[in-house]
């Protein structure tokens, strides 16, 4: 396990050094969540102002998600992020990098950047699309929405 995640990330030094994510993740045995695309909508359906305020929201609904699904940041193995100006993403790195250790930690899952004319919400210009992977062990309980049976 590589510390701080329940997963291995694996960077080959035959790879450049990667920046802000990891080339592979190898998935510890549990229970997958799928995240549905988490653009930087508020909680009354709003949407934040500017790239790196989007991206700092919908990296919060992203944790709001994954805790609703009894799952931690750390037991994120994948992240798609999908941009509308890629050239606005890759100059605002510093900012953005702050936004994303602020709800992720220095955790970087496998990741991908993906430039789009356009996301569902024409007001947004960053959607995250996550995997995480819940390690089973003690403690970790399969959450079904059912009642539990006696």
């Amino acid at each position: 396990m590589t510390e701080g995640t329940p997963h291995r990330l694996v960077n080959p030094d035959s790879l450049p050094r990667p920046l802000g994510f990891s080339h592979a993740v190898v998935a510890s045995s549990g229970r997958a969540v799928y995240l549905g695309g988490q653009a930087g909508h508020r909680r009354d359906g709003s949407i934040a102002d500017g790239l790196v305020e989007q991206f700092d929201q919908a990296c919060a609904n992203v944790v709001t998600a994954l805790a609703a699904s009894a799952a931690r940041p750390d037991h994120l193995v994948s992240v798609h992020i999908f941009v509308t100006d890629a050239t606005a993403y890759r100059s605002s790195l510093v900012p953005l990098g702050t936004a994303w250790r602020s709800h992720f930690g220095k955790h970087y899952p496998a990741t991908s950047l993906f430039e789009v004319s356009g996301l569902f919400d024409p007001r947004a210009l960053v959607e995250l699309v996550g995997v995480a992977i819940v390690p089973e062990g003690p403690g970790e309980r399969m959450v079904t929405g059912l009642p539990d049976e006696a």
